[in-house]
């Protein structure tokens, strides 16, 4: 055992040597460095700043107060949900509601929750010959799996095909990580398969006995696979084997109907056209076909509330995973086009949606932030025409908030361009029934819902389904660090939205999926509890006489129709 005088001497040591480095760092700053400023005038102290800077985003939420949101309870209704513990808050809510907002009415004949329908399907594209009926009216909202990464994708897939709510793919495509709760059939054509020898089998068993499934994987990928593609694969249990989608393979051996074990998914299109075009950057109806065989539906991406341009994603989130997905170079920055390359004008992009109808033979809708009435007076009333004249019309419209949203985008853009959700779902609901095409539509509304009460409000203001991005993330392990884009070197330090392999090896895929039904689930809990306390079976029948409006003068609308006449002078 070492005596105390070594001991002592060993911590003398370490002081020196500590105080030496702060000496050297004095000198380099004061007399070398001519970076900064500050640190000329306050050497070693002034290092500080930088680092209480960048610290300053991760811990914000905890010790400021919440602005964003309503309050800081909605975040933690989030995080208890996905947890799957009781949300009750004791006493009153953190920070009082002061400022406007919308009241839900209360019945004086209130229902017992189990008189509420446990129903919540939607149906879209009714006239298809192959429509979609979601069994949830809340979808996860379009983030594409490049922005996430491959493990947060997986994860969101298992919740999806659990649950049952559906899944946006976002502008990237479909990629390998939607096909982790599929099963290699028997019949798998469409799949390319590397299977593993006796001796490969041997080895992946010796790994689990002696550690984690997880680990055990990782090793028996990197023996089967090449490494610039390892990851496109994905690992079946059952066979210990390895797939991917063949899109090289006939169009005939794709499934007619897509199966019972992938996730329902909303494939999405945007400007770039990734995952649906060809070697010169076109639209290739017969990839598209070979998709749709595993979506239910498609969104074509005009608009988008975080970003009214096309996505981006920085180099460093370009891996060769993704310059696989989307065919483009490695590394480099990725800036989809302004505009969509089929909507030059608003009757192009129908035609095109009738393309993309009559080749998938499902509904096909599409995505824009609204931003004043007389525009979208404008396309609805294309839309009746070209009804009247028996041509293609979209089969559902999303509308996106203009506050911003989960995705990487310019500040510029955030919060200044585009109405937010209660507004532009006025708006379009009205314009829709003025016309007489309510019918004909469904609206999928999109834009800060954490809670049962968002999500009522927004189908009470006429949206038939929630896409929720924000508040899935955090039920998926989000801490709102705001590192997500990856610019400067910052990643997201859970591992949910970055492309970095350490901070990835992290993430918890089973434990997250089960996160992530649990906030789903509980969402459409809390969602019948406000249904019984409305006298309400169905949220079929909400309208916006079930809501009220308080502005910050305390002045009450009992009837909202006067409350948006006047705010918006339509």
């Amino acid at each position: 055992m070492l005596d105390h005088w070594t001991i002592g001497l060993f911590f003398e040591y370490i002081f020196f040597i500590i105080i030496a480095l702060f000496f050297a760092l004095f000198i380099y700053d004061k007399y070398v460095q001519r970076q900064h400023q500050l640190l000329i005038n306050y050497p070693v102290i002034g290092r500080m700043r930088y680092v209480f800077e960048a610290l300053r985003e991760p811990l914000r939420q905890y010790f400021s107060e919440e602005t964003f949101y309503d309050s800081r309870d909605k975040i933690d209704w989030v995080y208890k949900s996905a947890r799957n513990i009781s949300p009750f808050v004791s006493f009153s809510v953190g920070q009082p509601f002061h400022d406007s907002r919308f009241i839900v009415k209360h019945s004086n004949l209130v229902l017992n929750d189990d008189e509420i329908d446990d129903q919540f399907s939607v149906l879209f594209g009714k006239n298809r010959k192959k429509p979609f009926r979601s069994k949830s009216l809340l979808a996860r909202s379009a983030m594409s799996d490049g922005a996430l990464s491959p493990e947060a994708t997986r994860a969101f897939s298992l919740a999806s095909n659990k649950a049952g709510f559906p899944l946006n793919t976002g502008e990237g495509g479909l990629t390998s990580n939607y096909f982790v709760s599929h099963k290699l059939p028997k019949n798998h054509q469409y799949l390319e398969v590397i299977k593993p020898n006796l001796i490969d089998i041997f080895y992946f068993k010796i790994f689990i006995f002696f550690f984690n499934r997880a680990l055990a994987v990782k090793i028996h990928r990197r023996r089967l696979l090449d490494k610039k593609v390892k990851n496109t694969y994905i690992f079946d249990q059952d066979t210990h084997s390895f797939f991917r989608p063949n899109w090289n393979a006939d169009l005939s051996h794709f499934p007619k109907s897509v199966p019972s074990d992938i996730p329902d998914l909303i494939l999405q299109i945007g400007s770039g056209l990734y995952g649906v075009r060809d070697e010169n950057k076109n639209f290739d109806p017969d990839r598209y076909q070979k998709v749709m065989s595993f979506c239910q539906m498609t969104e074509i991406k005009i608009a988008q509330g975080a970003k009214q341009t096309g996505g981006k994603i920085i180099g460093s989130k370009v891996t060769s995973d993704i310059a696989y997905y989307r065919g483009v170079p490695e590394g480099e920055d990725l800036i989809s086009p302004n505009r969509f390359p089929y909507a030059s004008s608003i009757d192009e992009l129908f035609d095109f949606i009738g393309k993309l109808q009559e080749l998938s033979q499902k509904p096909v809708g599409f995505k824009i932030v609204i931003s004043d009435r007389d525009g979208t007076d404008d396309l609805i009333k294309k839309i009746k025409r070209r009804s009247d004249k028996g041509l293609s019309i979209p089969d559902f419209i999303t509308v996106d908030s203009g506050e911003g949203g989960s995705a990487t985008a310019p500040l510029e853009l955030m919060e200044s361009v585009g109405l937010n959700t209660a507004n532009a779902l006025y708006i379009l609901d009205t314009l829709l029934r003025k016309y007489e095409i309510r019918d004909q539509l469904k609206i999928i509304a999109s834009g800060k819902v954490l809670t049962p009460d968002d999500a009522i409000i927004n189908l009470a203001l006429g949206a038939d389904m929630i896409a929720i991005a924000r508040a899935f993330m955090m039920s998926g392990g989000c801490i709102r660090a705001r590192h997500c884009s990856g610019v400067e070197g910052r990643v997201c330090p859970v591992g949910l939205a970055t492309q970095d392999p350490k901070k990835r090896a992290s993430y918890l895929v089973i434990k997250q999926s089960k996160k992530i039904e649990h906030y789903h689930n509980n969402m459409l809990k809390g969602i019948r509890t406000m249904l019984a306390v409305m006298g309400l079976k169905n949220t079929s029948t909400l309208n916006k006489d079930n809501l009220a409006y308080k502005n910050k003068l305390g002045e009450i609308y009992f009837n909202v129709d006067n409350y948006f006449h006047q705010k918006l002078h339509v």
